[in-house]
């Protein structure tokens, strides 16, 4: 492209200089033969009238005296009746200027070299072309000049393409003050700034599906041991039963997981008991307390119902439950209760809680305090949010998490009583 822009300029500058040029030429030749034959018909007419008043008034007419009379590089020729010719400079040779005045007393002849002219006609021309060469040069820096400023960005702008393709969307933010050129820029960047938000969207939904399956396929790898480990009937249909609660709650997660990443707000909240999420998520962790030599158990108010997604609050629950059994001591106990219009269930176990100097960042993506993910209470927060409640942190040490689900309306109004 760039030598198609310096050849395109080149190319509209020679056509000017053509067609310019040899106008001038043909001008300039015209006009300096023009000028010269005037110069000697002018010459002839002064000689003219020097001789005759010179007669006229009775003065010597002799050639010392015209020759100071007759410019220099001119011949003149006097003719005078009764006198021998007078003729004054060199006759030139070849091609001649010429000039023939008749006087009173007198006939003047002048005559010019046509080398001469010619002389000064080729130095014109040298000028003209000297002007001509300049314009050329002019021309062609300033081509590459142009062509470098519009082939530079584009060449950019390639690249910044060709990062995006391979797949580095980061927005280089480069403009270059021209308008069309820039607004291909302002695409790319936009562009880029999308991708880059698809590309986090899709990392964050890969880390959490990762870590928040890693939590019921755990249990449920228990639970199939428990079954391996029976050969009672009764206990088998029993544990299967419930291995298919947690391959359903399984499912929930996914899609619920699937749900938020394309919009947090898109969810399926129904009015539930929440003792029977409680129940279920001490059922599925027993056995591992059990084989931690830990308890885990319920105290509160019963009978609550809250507004959410009974899938989502399972997982929030269970996310904290495993922490407690990752890093906590001694007995967990889930606490439900009521504050105002909202239901609240409590984990805490007698371990040394969080440390001083994490306090509420425990919810931030990628912070931990003993070496673990850090993703678990962020996805667990964003579950809670996304059904309307909150996750907070109330006590450090000895930790206290609560949930916070909306009450159902009528039980709001009890409450309220």
């Amino acid at each position: 492209m760039r030598r198609r822009l310096i050849n395109s300029t080149l190319a509209v500058v020679l056509v000017v200089i053509a067609v310019f040029g040899v106008s001038l030429v043909i001008v300039e030749t015209r006009t300096i033969r023009t000028s010269a034959q005037e110069s000697v018909e002018s010459e002839a007419f002064r000689l003219v009238g020097i001789v005759d008043s010179r007669l006229i008034g009775g003065e010597r007419v002799d050639p010392d005296v015209l020759r100071e009379q007759v410019t220099e590089n001119l011949y003149a020729r006097i003719e005078i009746e009764g006198r021998a010719p007078i003729e004054v400079g060199r006759r030139p040779t070849g091609d001649v200027l010429e000039a023939k005045v008749d006087g009173e007393r007198g006939d003047i002849t002048v005559q010019q070299s046509a080398e001469e002219v010619a002389e000064e006609i080729g130095r014109t021309l040298m000028i003209i072309l000297a002007v001509a060469l300049l314009a050329v040069v002019a021309a062609v820096l300033l081509a590459v000049r142009q062509a470098h400023r519009l082939t530079a960005p584009l060449t950019d702008l390639a690249e910044t393409a060709e990062r995006l393709g391979s797949g580095d969307p980061r927005p280089r933010h480069r403009r270059y003050g021209v308008p069309e050129l820039d607004r291909v820029a302002d695409v790319l960047d936009a562009s880029a700034e999308r991708i880059a938000r698809m590309l986090t969207a899709e990392r964050r939904l890969a880390a959490d599906a990762s870590h928040q399956l890693r939590t019921p396929l755990t249990a449920l790898s228990m639970r199939l041991e428990e079954i391996s480990l029976t050969d009672d009937p009764a206990t088998v249909k029993e544990e299967a039963a419930i291995a298919l609660g947690q391959v359903e709650r399984l499912t929930d997660v996914v899609q619920r997981l699937l749900t938020n990443s394309r919009d947090p707000r898109s969810g399926s909240a129904i009015a539930f008991d929440i003792d029977e999420v409680v129940k279920q998520q001490i059922e599925e962790w027993r056995p591992a307390y059990r084989s931690a030599g830990r308890a885990i158990v319920r105290s509160g108010k019963k009978g609550l119902r809250a507004v959410g997604t009974p899938g989502a609050v399972a997982q929030v629950l269970a996310t904290l439950i495993e922490n407690s059994l990752m890093h906590g001591a001694g007995p967990v106990a889930l606490r439900t209760r009521v504050t105002g219009n909202q239901v609240v269930v409590e984990v805490t176990d007698a371990g040394p809680g969080v440390p001083e100097d994490l306090g509420a960042r425990v919810f931030e993506r990628t912070v931990s305090g003993r070496n673990s993910t850090g993703l678990g209470l962020a996805v667990a927060r964003d579950l809670a949010e996304a059904d309307g409640g909150r996750l907070e942190l109330l006590q450090q040490q000895p930790p206290v998490f609560a949930l916070f689900l909306s009450c159902e309306a009528e039980q709001g109004a009890e409450g309220a009583q």
